[in-house]
């Protein structure tokens, strides 16, 4: 059956990738790309002239095909009734009359698809209330159902770290391993270089400077989908009401305030600006009123007491800064392993959603922060968030250099549960086409650059990102290079694809290897790891325009005699696969229980290069150990 709804679903997937907490970018925030309005980024119906008569306040109709899933705007699929309906139909002809439609192309493929109405419902003079049965029977109507259902449930307390906002800085992030893999609470300010409303700042000033007109995405707690027709002053009024009063619970997650006066207010902690990509990789000449670019730093977030927000994680696994300005938020977090991203995974969209997701992983951490506390939310952490009084918020969404992998892994989700791209990280590709760019023109400097080993390894796996969008450049279908081409800055990457393996092959080479070692990855240790090489990556190897390497002086390769020891370790056996994983850290392993006398002859190689630089010299040595090992 043909789905149609208001805008992009407001289902689980969506919710995934929403800035902070669960909603879709602001309208402000979406591409502008080839001169059309942001929305037709989702809809493939979308003309130019179509285009250029979208008011980006203004709510969409949307329907999906069913046979292709994809979803249109109704205005550019099939608003005006079709010849062959008859007189009455076409009278009563609309998108909620819709049972089976399917898109043009799909039609193409098979003319014997033709699109089907509902029978029209009965009328009757009798005023009646309707009743959801179905949401009523699921309990989905009620907004305190929320809180009943976290009242049996069991939470493990938090032990995230507490730092003072001085400790909170660049030396933290490179020196320890573990900094931005778990959330931080900060409970005061003091040090984060951060700047925030007063403590009085309300609603109603909130209104008053933005513009008590301005549209506002506000969403019904109880069934957790947007209510269409508020703007600030609405959204002010109800704010003023007692609890009591209040017909329903509403909250307002998305509301982005760059370019207002309350976003000169606001300035995000030091750090988050230091790492922050759009902060340092964006042209500032790109940015600002008439330019479409990533603008998710500033939100204003307000929520009235029993305010509830379901399970998700941020867009593109966007890390996230969270200021209590004024009340009070708890927050449930589930750690993102590779098993739980899996049943987050499976989760999202599906019927499990009514279900409490926490039932379903290892374990749920509860945090509660208060007025004046500042969290920190790292790249894929699973969360949800219930607000106990009415409270004001202050945060933004930041992707940065050392979480690459977990960035693209959520990003891999969402096109796997089929986000549509309205509800994704805005400019995505683009964003990462210019960071990409920026660190190549570092590497290629002659003063040269060294990274900490996370973020190599992070570069890395943008460069491999890179890399297939420039596969998709070179081999795609004319739409995917199409598509892909639109995301290349042409005003400042002129060669996408040398860019992209130039990138990579400069980056292999910081880490250690070979410049034709095409099959290495790096660990998050720094330690190269060589897989097989394939065909494709024989011919993945750098292609550069106009580049000649550089040469080594002189390349002298020595290795030491062999050297043998007995040590006490477990001896591998066939029906025993741990040892695989045992193995690979560079330890003795097995040295209790069942070990025995290994003989390990060992060597060490080492190749030492060097070259004169214009600012002198330049040494590289690299060293390999290889160990055999035999048991007695």
């Amino acid at each position: 059956m043909a789905r149609a709804r208001r805008r992009p679903a407001r289902n689980a997937a969506a919710r995934a990738t929403s800035p902070l907490s669960s909603q879709e970018a602001t309208p402000e925030a979406e591409p502008l790309a080839s001169s059309t309005h942001a929305a037709a980024e989702s809809c493939p119906g979308c003309t130019t002239e179509s285009s250029a008569s979208f008011n980006q306040f203004e709510k969409e109709n949307w329907i999906r095909c069913d046979v292709c899933k994809t979803w249109y705007h109704w205005r550019c699929a099939s608003s005006e009734p079709p010849a062959f309906l008859s007189e009455e139909d076409k009278k009563d002809y609309s998108i909620d009359r819709i049972d089976k439609w399917y898109c043009k192309p799909c039609v193409d493929k098979d003319p014997s698809r033709v699109m089907t109405l509902k029978a029209p419902a009965r009328k009757s003079d009798r005023k009646r209330n309707y009743q959801d049965y179905a949401s009523l029977n699921l309990g989905l109507t009620d907004p305190n159902r929320w809180i009943r259902m976290l009242e049996n449930k069991t939470f493990k307390p938090d032990k995230f770290k507490r730092m003072h906002g001085s400790e909170v800085n660049m030396d933290w992030l490179e020196e320890d391993e573990d900094a931005m893999t778990e959330p931080i609470l900060i409970e005061k300010p003091d040090g984060l270089g951060m700047k925030m409303p007063p403590s009085d700042f309300t609603v109603e000033d909130v209104a008053e400077l933005v513009g008590e007109e301005t549209p506002l995405e506000v969403i019904d707690v109880a069934t957790q989908s947007a209510s269409p027709g508020w703007n600030l002053g609405k959204w002010a009024d109800y704010i003023e009401l007692e609890p009591e009063a209040r017909e329903k619970v509403y909250n307002v997650i998305s509301l982005e305030v760059t370019g207002t006066k309350v976003g000169d207010m606001v300035l995000p902690p030091k750090l988050v600006r230091d790492v922050d990509w759009v902060e340092n990789f964006w042209p500032s000449t790109r940015k600002g009123k008439g330019n479409a670019y990533p603008k998710v730093q500033l939100y204003c977030l307000m929520g009235v007491a029993s305010a509830w927000t379901d399970w998700h994680v941020d867009f593109a696994g966007s890390s996230v800064y969270y200021h209590i300005l004024r009340g009070s938020k708890v927050f449930y977090f589930i750690k993102p392993t590779p098993a739980n991203l899996a049943i987050y995974e499976r989760w999202s969209g599906t019927e499990l959603q009514n279900s409490w997701l926490g039932d379903l992983v290892d374990e749920v951490v509860k945090v509660t922060l208060t007025e004046g506390n500042t969290m920190i939310i790292p790249s894929g952490w699973i969360h949800a968030v219930y607000t106990p009084v009415d409270t004001i918020v202050f945060g933004g969404n930041f992707l940065h250099s050392f979480a690459m992998p977990m960035q693209l892994k959520i990003r891999k989700i969402e096109i796997a549960t089929q986000v549509p791209k309205k509800f994704r990280f805005p400019l995505f590709t683009k964003l990462c086409w210019y960071v990409g760019d920026k660190y190549l023109r570092d590497l290629k400097a002659p003063a040269g650059v060294s990274y900490p080993a996370r973020v190599l390894t992070s570069l890395l796996a943008l460069a491999d990102f890179l890399v297939s969008e420039a596969r998709i450049l070179e081999r795609g279908s004319d739409q995917a290079k199409k598509e892909a081409k639109d995301q290349v800055p042409s005003d400042r990457v002129k060669d996408p694809a040398a860019v992209a393996r130039e990138l990579r092959w400069r980056l292999r080479l910081a880490a250690g290897n070979s410049s034709d070692d095409e099959g290495v990855t790096v660990k998050p240790n720094g330690a190269g790891v060589k897989r097989k090489r394939t065909a494709e990556a024989e011919d993945e190897r750098p292609r550069f325009k106009n580049f000649k390497p550089r040469r080594w002086d002189s390349v002298v390769e020595k290795a030491d005699e062999d050297e043998t020891r007995v040590v006490k370790a477990r001896k591998p056996t066939e029906d025993d696969e741990a040892w695989k994983e045992q193995w690979v850290e560079w330890t003795i392993n097995g040295a209790e229980g069942d070990a025995s006398d290994a003989q390990v002859k060992s060597r060490t190689e080492t190749i030492v290069r060097i070259r004169r630089t214009g600012e002198g010299l330049e040494r590289q040595r690299v060293e390999r150990v290889v160990e055999s090992w035999e048991w007695q």
